[in-house]
This record gives C-alpha cells, sequence and structure tokens, in this order.
C-alpha cells in the first residue's frame, strides 16, 4: 500500500485520497478518505462499502492525494465514468 501519510496537527488540512481497489470478481472500486490504512482495512474486514462487502478486495491498485474532498469526489466520480481498462491510468495521469 505504500507509506502511510504523516500525521496532520488541526491547523493543517487534512488531505483526501482517491483509492482503487481491485475485487475477486475483477472489477474496480474507487472511494475516497483522508485514512487509506482504515478504509482498506474496513474493506477487507467487510464493514466497508456495500460493494466490497459483496465483491471483496483482491489488493489495493494505488491512490492518489487531493487538498480537499470536494476535488476528492470530481476525481471519483471522473473514474467511475472511465472503461475500466482506463480506470488505473487515471492515478498516474490526473
Amino acid at each position: 500500500m505504500g507509506a502511510k501519510p504523516a500525521a496532520q496537527s488541526d491547523s493543517e488540512p487534512t488531505a483526501w485520497y482517491l483509492y482503487l481497489i481491485e475485487c475477486k470478481n475483477g472489477a474496480f472500486y474507487a472511494g475516497i478518505t483522508t485514512d487509506i490504512e482504515r478504509r482498506y482495512a474496513q474493506h477487507l474486514s467487510g464493514k466497508g462499502a456495500k460493494y466490497t462487502r459483496a465483491n471483496p478486495p483482491k489488493k489495493l491498485i494505488g491512490l492518489k492525494a487531493y487538498a480537499n474532498r470536494s476535488e476528492a469526489s470530481k476525481a471519483e466520480y471522473a473514474v467511475k465514468q472511465l472503461p475500466k481498462k482506463l480506470k488505473a491510468n487515471f492515478l498516474r495521469d490526473a
């Protein structure tokens, strides 16, 4: 999964992350969070999104940081509109 983001003080803005998971059924799941390790663990334990409860994660494909929730949400929407073969590239190209 890579390095854990550094802890931030209350005065610093919190980074939001767009992440992409490959599920055991071969589909990709995109989501956003401020704590990727916690959120991925939720998906693995069956306490994450409804989709990943029904289609368990196989691996975390990657993540990309955004300055705020609004930007991360826009990126999440954009990646969900792409065909599967282009989704992983979104994290590199965005």
